[in-house]
């Protein structure tokens, strides 16, 4: 990503839920703010609640150096996304946010290139318009973008218009699984029709595996609420995978045949709540390497016992008053 950037010549859109001026070996923000002076065009899109960290003094120096900032938010749902599209040629989209902490944890972000890439454009003309930009020539470049006919394509979730494909393409899919399911992801609150489709692939004999890390980045409350979930569904046959460095990555491959990357974690935020996007691919060779990255940090592993980390008393008080808050939220 930092390497794209830096051979840009045209446009950089940026999408980040956590975006900071505290990177050290890769500085994004002042790269970012040197190829505005160049006179490269380069719109951003931050969460105001995901880049708090971003001061006003930082924000301040982007805009002078030319960047158009623009923050998406509307009450309790956050923009989630992580895109990068470089000169309408390259794009990534995936879970990997834009800060030091972030830097040395496992994470997924797909390059993508040909045709999708103008898919990838559309998809943050929208988070654009969403954020209030008003550039008309960015505006009239989704009314001239042609659509692709290719395998693969661009899942976008908008709450604000009630649009949720992920759930419909996450029932979709774990429906139709006849032999594996992987699925990876930092953060574990399943819904229960989530719960139930799991539990089901299970009943049909299909072998249902989960990457989680053994520690979140969110501290103890994260945890206990990880652990609480997982040890209800480890003992309905799925197995779980707990890995000791924090892994952020946010992933679905079925059958080994088909698969979704993107910045969507399996919680009530993700699916009801959050601006998400993800690329979904047939690609068997993608699917290939994605798969090796996958045994690489299984490696890296321990199998989930449920005689060891048994619930807590607290931890059955916790579960509900969350499913009560995201219920309460959902209403609201």
């Amino acid at each position: 990503m930092f390497e794209a950037i830096s051979n840009a010549q045209k446009s950089i859109y940026l999408e980040m839920y956590i975006f900071q001026d505290d990177m050290e070996e890769f500085d994004f923000f002042h790269l970012l703010k040197e190829k505005a002076k160049q006179g490269l065009w380069v719109k951003i899109i931050l969460d105001p609640f995901g880049s708090a960290g971003l001061s006003e003094n930082a924000i301040s120096e982007l805009k002078k150096a030319g960047v158009e900032v623009l923050f998406l938010s509307y009450l309790l749902h956050r923009m989630h996304r992580k895109v990068l599209v470089v000169d309408e040629r390259i794009a990534f989209i995936g879970g990997v946010n834009l800060h030091q902490k972030s830097r040395f944890w496992n994470d997924l972000m797909v390059r993508i290139t040909g045709n999708l890439v103008a898919k990838t454009v559309v998809s943050f003309i929208k988070s654009y318009t969403n954020a209030g930009g008003r550039d008309p020539i960015l505006l009239d470049r989704n009314n001239k973008i042609a659509k692709a006919r290719v395998n693969t394509w661009i899942v976008d979730d908008a709450p604000i218009r009630e649009k949720f494909h992920f759930k419909r393409i996450y029932r979709k899919y774990l429906h139709k699984a006849q032999k594996s399911i992987i699925l990876t992801t930092p953060y574990f609150m399943p819904k229960r029709w989530l719960s139930a489709m799991l539990h089901q692939a299970v009943l049909r004999g299909v072998n249902v595996e989960i990457l989680v890390p053994k520690n979140t980045d969110h501290g103890f409350i994260m945890d206990r609420v990880n652990y609480f979930y997982i040890y209800k569904l480890s003992k309905l046959g799925i197995k779980f995978y707990m890995e000791e460095k924090m892994n952020h990555a946010k992933a679905i491959i079925i059958d080994k045949k088909e698969a979704m990357v993107g910045s969507q974690n399996l919680d009530f935020f993700s699916f009801d709540f959050n601006f998400e996007v993800g690329v979904f691919f047939k690609d068997l060779k993608a699917i290939a390497k994605l798969l090796e990255i996958i045994k690489e940090w299984k490696k890296d592993s321990v199998v989930f016992d449920s005689k060891i980390h048994k619930p807590k008393w607290f931890d059955y008080i916790l579960s509900p008053l969350i499913n009560l808050f995201s219920l309460f939220s959902r209403i609201f």
